[in-house]
């Protein structure tokens, strides 16, 4: 399947919008150029006093349905 990458950096006052129910999607900029819509629900296991910050790699279906999403590996200093 395939795999995009896009590079996250949303504040907590920003998350605040998805778990309150006002936003549903995230909208974000692939590193190719594109503009991806995916579920914010999907961001929770990544959520830090921060927000969401780092790379991640988004896979989806033939028919661009979203399947996952994994934290690109920083290596195993960070």
């Amino acid at each position: 399947m395939p795999k995009i990458r896009v590079a996250l950096n949303l504040p907590p006052h920003k998350l605040l919008a998805y778990y309150e129910g006002v936003a549903g999607e995230v909208l974000a900029k692939t590193s190719d150029g594109r503009t991806i819509r995916f579920p914010a629900r999907v961001l929770r296991q990544f959520v830090t006093t921060n927000g969401v910050v780092g790379s991640f790699f988004i896979t989806y279906d033939r028919h661009k349905k979203f399947v996952a999403i994994e934290r690109e590996s920083q290596g195993p200093f960070a």
